[in-house]
């Protein structure tokens, strides 16, 4: 027991050092002189930022609307200026029509003075002067006129154009002013929720000693080449809903000096009646099939272990925990790591001349049921020499069990190799859970 106290002591350092490194390391990043520090704002600071923004927006987005409106009257031909461009149009043209009648008179005058006999009378041919005089002044006045319309009509068509270009530039203008305000909108928006996100990683993660997680069906012994069906329940006694629950589960050999891991010949699947298809238990460690939790309630997971016949006799290990996240950012689990220890059978070789009396694609025997442990509490009790003291991330770490025809050389390798396997596991599980 003095060594296993030893080792213990080891692997708890192990795991809580890369916490506390991951912990200190950025306060020394971030360490840099007062004068080249630039506060960052505050998430308070960050909010009005942000509903600052929404109202520049809201703004911009009104005047937009307002500005097509001014463009939409400008370029219709209902304008008023369009209007009074138009009757200036009009008037010009009649003026124009009025100083070609009056011209037409002048000539039609002087035509008809031109045609006077030489036997007119001196009344007649004062007459034809008189009418030539007044047909000339007649035209000279029409001729002005038609200036002054041609001036005017200038002038109301430049203003109508004026205004329809002045309004397409404003409109431009407010164009702009929006896109701009939409930019400012969205990077404030992006720092608030990036703020925010911050602000739920850096929430501590609680410990939850109310999700209890129970293995059972775990044999004193199983045979290399056969499959154990196992059950892990996941129980929420915490008094409070969970919104994700998560499951990990890992496994661990060696041979029976203790001394070379078999851990890749160990295979992990999961099956839950909502996910009834058999899933393996990647590198993560994680069983993702549980999901909500209420108060109170429990989830049953099917676990299966195959072992495959190429392993050799030596000692194996299970490791179990949960964790849970809210939708709100929080988070915590069960610090301890219940771990479940049996006994690794070399797979049987079949007698020369006779075969195997077992059905063809039967699984072997997995041993015996083992003692009762404690660890988890009430519900399912869990089989197999289950550890009395749970593995935790906090330096109480479980004694593992084995088999009485190890030699105690193999049995403290092996308790030393057992250990080392929760340790990683534990820093896994910090890296993909909930960071308990």
């Amino acid at each position: 027991m003095k060594i296993r106290r030893i080792l213990a002591t080891a692997v708890a350092v192990a795991v809580t050092t890369p916490a506390v490194l991951l912990s200190v390391t950025p306060a020394f990043a971030d360490a840099a002189p007062t004068a080249q520090t630039q506060a960052k704002p505050t998430l308070e600071e960050l909010e009005k930022a942000a509903a600052e923004a929404q109202e520049a927006y809201d703004k911009a987005l009104a005047a937009k609307t307002a500005a097509y409106g001014v463009l939409e009257e400008a370029l219709s031909d209902t304008a008023p200026l369009a209007l009074a461009a138009k009757a200036a149009k009009t008037a010009a043209d009649e003026a124009g029509a009025a100083k070609t009648a009056a011209d037409q008179a002048v000539t039609d005058a002087k035509a008809a003075l031109d045609a006077l006999p030489e036997t007119a009378t001196e009344e007649e041919r004062t007459a034809a002067e008189t009418a030539v005089t007044g047909a000339e002044a007649t035209a000279a006045t029409a001729a002005a006129d038609k200036t002054a319309a041609d001036a005017k009509a200038k002038e109301a068509d430049t203003a109508s154009d004026d205004a329809r270009v002045a309004a397409v530039r404003a409109y431009s203008l407010v164009q702009k002013a929006l896109a701009d305000a939409l930019d400012a909108k969205t990077a404030a928006d992006d720092a608030l929720a990036k703020a925010r996100e911050e602000e739920n990683e850096n929430q501590d993660c609680v410990a939850e000693p109310g999700l209890t997680t129970v293995l059972t069906g775990v044999p004193d012994s199983i045979t290399a080449g056969t499959t154990t069906a196992l059950s892990l329940r996941v129980s929420n006694r915490s008094g409070k809903a969970m919104d994700n629950v998560l499951a990990h589960a890992f496994t661990h050999a060696t041979d029976t000096s203790g001394l070379k891991e078999t851990d890749k010949l160990l295979h992990l699947q999961w099956s839950t009646a909502s996910s009834p298809k058999w899933h393996s238990i990647g590198g993560d460690h994680l069983i993702n099939g549980i999901g909500p939790l209420k108060a109170g309630a429990h989830a049953d997971i099917k676990l299966r272990l195959t072992i495959d016949a190429s392993a050799p006799a030596g000692n194996g290990a299970a490791f179990v925990s949960a964790d849970y996240t809210n939708e709100n950012g929080s988070c915590g689990g069960n610090p301890d790591i219940d771990m479940y220890d049996f006994g690794v059978l070399k797979a049987a070789k079949p007698k020369p001349g006779k075969t195997d009396d077992t059905d063809p694609g039967k699984t072997g025997t997995t041993g015996t049921t083992g003692t009762t442990g404690t660890s988890g509490g009430s519900g399912p009790s869990a089989q197999g020499t289950a550890s009395s003291n749970p593995v935790t991330t906090g330096g109480s770490l479980a004694s593992t069990g084995s088999s009485s025809t190890t030699p105690q050389l193999a049995l403290a390798s092996g308790a030393a190799v057992a250990l080392g396997a929760a340790a990683m596991f534990a820093v896994r599980r910090r890296r993909t859970g909930s960071q308990v």
